[in-house]
């Protein structure tokens, strides 16, 4: 179908593909400096060896070849064997990537095996997004480390960032020998990241698709997957989210609780390609042991440091992780809360026995009143710029911002809270239930919670796009949305708001020209929405 903002997305698309390309050339500057020798210098008398490293080709599946490095334990001798883990590369980054942190590990008696997925840079092949063959080629690098490495075969752990933590899971369904996986900033529902709500997150597939096109070779089917889901071409939706759910691990579920792999965790707040939801509701399913991390940030941002070999309590609970599933090191991370969150107004870790005691405190805010918006037009509520809007607030406490009194009603539904005379920690999933009347048959609305000051300067809390399509005009119809997950502290004497419109720039809209949405609520079911709070 076709849609009025066309030109308009493609400039969005544009520009944060232009972002994306810088942003990695930057990034991909210290990291190069930072690259070992291929062979260390000779150690002094009674020094630890040094790691030994090495560029290789590994055979992929169908013959693909993959550019990789091997990092060896220094001093490993004939007969020895040694955990391995294998570390997929991002999206759109070489397979230098993991440099720092494969020699730290190398340094700790790990073989680490590293990279690029087919499709990017050096590496054969086309990028088939976490598809069939890019399994098939973890279970190969694995055969490969096995084969040509003092590598233990039943020590074998996988771990990633991005689009190498979303393979290390699938991996870990279809190949037994993956004893344990440590996924930072990745997916477990694929179509729930990208396609929440049933509407294009149109800044996060722009700039992955952007990303692909400078630094790899899409296939043909991911071509026109992409075409498709950008052109709203609902004829295709079906077909997009069977796409997308062969490639989601929450699909393959059952095989990675029946294979008992050791899972761990870790995402951000924000992370406006992965939201933190579809990890949660994926972790709460998990049989094995696993452990779940979410901290301020965006999209890989959290591991960003430690990718640069900085201290990173990331990539050192990682090493904690694999020191006890494949060493046996008793370090005590089996006995901690397995439900570790930083709060973005603290920044201090709180600990949980389970995803379902995050924000076990749920307050009810009561949408009494009847509000009525005009479409099309952005009210000044907004959820940023990926990346760059949530990274200011993980580093500076700068979340977006709005000034609630003067959002026009014509474009935006506002409701406020009382003003609480206590600090109000918010911890989980908000969940927006209301009534809607439309004056067409498809629409996009945008739910948010703010943290209004005393002079009614809004912080951004958390938000989440709902789109629908086939209602009857001037037919009421029930709306249930969970906003993104979310820990945040509102200080005391201030409130909490939500606001609705029906722009935003993160999202593809569907809202026809001159269309208005009423939001009601009605005596036989009420408005409201549901905030979930730290039990005190």
């Amino acid at each position: 179908m076709a849609h009025p903002r066309k030109a308009l997305r493609t400039t969005t698309i544009g520009t944060v593909s232009a972002a994306l390309a810088a942003g990695t050339a930057l990034s991909l500057a210290p990291t190069a400096l930072a690259t070992p020798a291929a062979r260390p210098a000779a150690q002094p008398t009674g020094a630890v060896a040094a790691a030994d490293v090495r560029f290789v080709d590994i055979t992929g599946d169908g013959g693909t070849v993959l550019k990789a490095n091997v990092f060896t334990p220094g001093g490993a001798q004939a007969g020895d064997r040694h955990p391995v883990i294998v570390l997929p590369t991002s999206w759109a980054m070489p397979q230098i990537e993991y440099i720092a942190q494969a020699k730290k590990l190398a340094d700790q008696g790990y073989v680490v095996v590293s990279y690029n997925s087919r499709g990017f840079w050096q590496s054969g092949g086309e990028i088939e997004v976490a598809g069939p063959p890019d399994i098939a080629d973890a279970s190969k690098v694995i055969d490969w480390a096995l084969a040509n490495t003092p590598a233990d075969p039943d020590k074998v752990g996988m771990a990633g960032v991005s689009y190498g933590a979303g393979i290390g899971l699938l991996a870990a369904a279809h190949d037994k020998r993956i004893k344990a996986v440590v996924a930072m900033s990745g997916w477990a529902d694929l179509v729930d990241s990208i396609y929440s709500g049933r509407t294009q997150h149109v800044q996060a597939a722009g700039l992955l698709t952007g990303a692909g096109f400078l630094t790899g070779r899409p296939s043909a089917e991911l071509q026109q997957i992409m075409k498709d889901f950008l052109s709203s071409n609902l004829d295709k939706e079906q077909d997009m989210i069977d796409w997308g759910a062969k490639r989601s691990p929450t699909t393959y579920l059952d095989s990675i609780n029946r294979n008992g792999t050791a899972v761990m965790l870790g995402n951000a707040w924000g992370d406006t390609i992965f939201p933190p939801n579809q990890y949660a509701s994926f972790y709460e399913k998990l049989k094995g042991p696993k452990r779940l991390e979410f901290r301020p940030g965006d999209h890989a941002t959290a591991e960003a440091t430690g990718l640069l070999g900085l201290p990173n309590d990331v990539w050192t609970n990682s090493q904690r992780w694999f020191d006890h599933h494949l060493k046996g090191e008793d370090n005590g991370i089996d006995r901690e809360q397995p439900v570790q969150l930083k709060s973005r107004s603290t920044g201090g870790y709180e600990g949980y026995p389970d995803w379902k005691s995050v924000g076990a405190d749920a307050r009810k805010i009561e949408l009494g009143s009847t509000r009525k918006i005009w479409a099309n037009v952005d009210s000044g509520a907004n959820g940023g710029v990926t990346i760059l809007s949530n990274a200011l607030d993980q580093f500076l406490k700068l979340p977006p911002m709005a000034y609630v009194p003067l959002l026009p009603r014509s474009f935006a539904a506002v409701w406020q809270s009382e003003r609480y005379s206590s600090a109000q920690r918010v911890r989980g999933t908000t969940k927006l239930h209301t009534t809607v009347t439309s004056t067409k048959a498809s629409g996009t609305l945008v739910a948010y919670l703010y943290d209004v000051g005393p002079l009614g300067l809004g912080k951004l809390v958390s938000n989440a796009p709902y789109t629908f399509h086939g209602q009857t005009p001037g037919q009421p119809f029930g709306v249930d949305l969970e906003l993104f997950s979310t820990a945040y502290d509102v200080p005391a004497g201030h409130r909490l708001a939500l606001v609705i419109d029906t722009v935003d720039p993160l999202y593809i809209e569907h809202n026809p020209t001159g269309a208005q949405l009423t939001f009601s609520s009605p005596a036989a079911d009420p408005s409201y929405v549901s905030v979930p709070l730290r039990e005190e």
